[in-house]
């Protein structure tokens, strides 16, 4: 993904940007999809991820094999083999603007949308995500809750397991960013 190689090398490289650029200190992704038959969730504390308030961008990070917490390993097996490709398709990103004003030298509560494009199982998705923004002491926590249609990103469920997959998947991030130093 050119795009947020890009932004990544830019905000790394430009020391004027330093002030308004934070980083994932510590985050934490949630799915779960919950089907007739089968509940199916998993976690990663894996995600990485830069801000620059400045800007108004941002770029997420995921990689897919880090989702830990299924049911039992055949579960695991088969979300990374048969489902997301994870050799093929390795991350899920999340990359691009953030629409309202966010004013990190307060401490402040901000309800915001994100607009960007999502990439999961190689398919890029325009997609606007709400978040919630706490600000204190200029330590970013962020809080998301959205929905993916599988539908979207081509990942196929097979008629034998209809009724174990659901359609839709709720995504949870939490995240909190620090600024990069």
């Amino acid at each position: 993904m050119r795009i947020l190689l890009s932004l990544f090398l830019f905000i790394t490289c430009n020391q004027d940007l330093y002030a308004q650029v934070f980083r994932i200190k510590n985050g934490h992704v949630y799915f779960h999809s919950e089907a007739t038959k089968e509940l199916v969730s998993a976690s990663s504390n894996d995600i990485s991820g830069v801000i620059d308030i400045s800007k108004k961008l941002f770029a997420f990070r995921v990689p897919l094999v880090s989702f830990f917490g299924f049911n039992n390993p055949l579960q695991q097996e088969h979300f990374n083999e048969n489902y997301m490709e994870s050799e093929l398709y390795p991350d899920a990103f999340f990359v691009g603007k953030i629409i309202e004003n966010v004013d990190v030298n307060f401490d402040s509560e901000y309800i915001i949308r994100a607009k960007g494009k999502l990439k999961i199982h190689g398919v890029e998705q325009e997609r606007i995500i709400k978040a919630i923004v706490s600000i204190k002491n200029r330590v970013i926590n962020v809080h998301s809750d959205f929905p993916v249609l599988l539908a979207d990103y081509n990942i196929k469920i097979p008629r034998i397991v209809y009724e174990k997959i659901a359609t839709e998947v709720s995504v949870t991030v939490n995240a909190v960013f620090e600024k990069k130093k």
